[in-house]
């Protein structure tokens, strides 16, 4: 069975930012179901199996988590991104989430794709972040795993990403900005291809320092104007335009292309 973004069994038609403002209008929706694997706890802690106070964890055995998450939905970033946000191109198949990057259905604003864009509700600040996924292996496309806030949430551009290019899945761009300075993209070669199976990324972010990890391997760090503002906890796939030097030229000739993810996990420091 297919369950789409809210938990109805349609099946539907199955920022990251890049380099740009991943905004979120005010209006965005949040959709739910009723059967949940997230979990929130309050006075938890590592030695009896549980997590740790405040800890984020999501997986999609399920389906959609009940709370504390939401599908983007009936708008665009604009910019590079050539896609409008439908919570129908978020569906839970497998134990698994999936982001489609299609046509969209009910194109507006000259815009002709859709992507789906999956995030938290609430904000989360310094500790490690991870994620079980499977990219899109595709020209002009990125699936991604970052933590964002900006004006719409009344804060700065703060923003911290793991970015996987469809033309080459065979390494990951990692990012951040603060107060909206960007421009400390790392390229990392992976030595596997990231769209043929499931593989952990992750970061841990320190008051003075950001350090990356794939399969819990450190990989790269940075210590220069780390960002301050507690973020959203978010994963889209989405196609770009007029950013061919960075993704490639769109090819749509196999779309609807989809990335997977497993799992999710926040585990603050204490």
């Amino acid at each position: 069975m297919l369950s789409a973004c809210g938990g109805d069994d349609s099946s539907g038609k199955a920022s990251s930012s890049g380099a740009v403002n991943s905004s979120e209008p005010s209006s965005s929706e949040s959709t739910t179901s009723s059967d949940t694997e997230f979990s929130e706890t309050e006075d938890s802690s590592e030695a009896d199996g549980t997590l740790p106070e405040g800890s984020v964890y999501a997986e999609f055995t399920n389906g959609m988590p009940a709370e504390g998450w939401e599908c983007s939905d009936g708008w665009t970033n604009g910019s590079v991104f050539n896609v409008t946000w439908r919570k129908s191109n978020v569906t839970f198949k497998g134990g698994n989430m999936q982001l489609i990057v299609d046509k969209d259905k009910t194109p507006a604003d000259g815009i002709p794709y859709s992507g789906g864009e999956f995030r938290t509700l609430g904000f989360y600040g310094y500790g490690r972040y991870e994620v079980s996924m499977k990219a899109i292996k595709n020209d002009g496309v990125v699936s991604s795993f970052f933590t964002y806030t900006g004006p719409y949430d009344n804060n700065p551009w703060d923003e911290i990403d793991v970015e996987i290019l469809g033309k080459d899945t065979t390494k990951v761009q990692f990012n951040y900005f603060t107060d909206s300075k960007g421009e400390h993209e790392y390229m990392h070669d992976l030595g596997f291809d990231a769209s043929e199976d499931f593989h952990t990324y992750a970061f841990e972010w320190y008051e003075d320092k950001i350090i990356w990890y794939v399969d819990g391997t450190e990989v790269h760090r940075a210590t220069e104007n780390i960002p301050s503002t507690k973020g959203k906890i978010m994963m889209n796939a989405w196609c770009g335009k007029d950013v061919d030097d960075w993704l490639s030229p769109f090819d749509d000739k196999n779309i609807p292309l989809t990335a997977e993810y497993e799992w999710i996990k926040y585990t603050p420091f204490n």
